[in-house]
């Protein structure tokens, strides 16, 4: 396969420029995710992966990246389906966020995806953004990378080397930063099966609909007899990855939704230290999160 490469007039000659254009790289097709690992092994210096584009092409074009190359992996069949598989719903990394809206299977056994993705951004977006980009970008203040830990999902990652799962709360190391090692590419996400009984809640707060969120929640929690048997609460906008409220959920353990918000909230203000940012301060930001908890309570205890 011959790489194309971006002719030299087509090139904004600096950031200065009307009109911000990407830097020079080469562009290259892989047809299997075996020459995509080969591609990415042997452009290890400077090799972007382009599945959606809508948070690389901005930064192409604002300087922010120059790689050498960009390795187009739409269109790979392994990275590609929504199905049933071993008592997990397996999605693959170029899942459209469109597509977790409107798929079946989605919402039989991840209705917290579903509920979850129309926040993001605008129609255009959900309609080229993928499940895999969203992940492996690990934005702070991204609704996926959440709900991937509130569902308790696998991350599976492909190598030269081979392949190699992690757990979704392990998978987030820091702002914009993961358990990805150079020359992999994500390749999966796999949720195992709600148990009876889980319900689920997604809330954000933002200053406009299809902005970042100031402060975000994806809950999942099984009910019993109609008390809480167990929750995961995480949050998102608040610190440099998702921020599982772990005290704040044992806190809820055994308990009715609708009388547990005083003491899950307690727990909360004891174990989360939000980071500021131009949008609130960090005990805004706490006033928020124990906002969206009560209100999540409250959707859990509705009939």
């Amino acid at each position: 396969m011959r790489p194309f490469l971006l002719k030299p007039e087509d090139q904004a000659t600096g950031a200065g420029e009307a009109g911000l254009k990407a830097p020079q790289f080469r562009y290259l097709k892989p047809h299997s995710l075996a020459e995509a690992l080969d591609m990415l092994g042997g452009n290890a210096s400077g090799a972007r992966l382009l599945a959606g584009g809508q948070s690389l092409v901005p930064a192409l074009n604002m300087r922010l990246l120059e790689p050498e190359a960009l390795i187009d992996i739409n269109g790979l069949g392994e990275l590609t389906g929504i199905t049933e598989r071993n008592g997990a719903l397996r999605l693959g990394a170029l899942t459209r966020h469109a597509e977790l809206i409107s798929s079946p299977l989605v919402a039989k056994f991840a209705p917290l995806l579903a509920k979850a993705a129309p926040f993001i951004a605008h129609a255009a977006i959900r309609n080229r953004g993928t499940l895999g980009g969203s992940l492996a970008y690990a934005d702070p203040a991204a609704e996926l990378p959440a709900c991937a830990v509130a569902l308790d999902a696998e991350i599976h990652l492909a190598g030269r080397q081979g392949k190699r799962r992690v757990k979704a709360r392990d998978f987030f190391t820091g702002i914009y930063q993961t358990a990805l090692q150079p020359g992999e590419i994500l390749e999966a996400v796999e949720i195992p099966f709600a148990p009876p009984g889980r319900r689920s809640v997604f809330l954000e707060l933002a200053r406009r609909r299809g902005d970042y969120a100031v402060c975000g929640l994806a809950l999942a929690a099984e009910i019993k007899a109609g008390k809480i048997a167990a929750s995961r609460a995480v949050y998102f906008g608040i610190g440099a990855k998702p921020v599982e409220a772990a005290k704040a959920a044992a806190a809820l353990e055994g308990r009715n939704p609708g009388a547990a918000p005083d003491a899950a909230c307690a727990a909360l203000a004891s174990e989360l230290a939000p980071l500021g940012d131009l949008n609130a301060s960090p005990d805004m930001k706490l006033h928020l999160a124990k906002v969206l908890l009560t209100r999540a309570l409250g959707q859990l205890d509705a009939p």
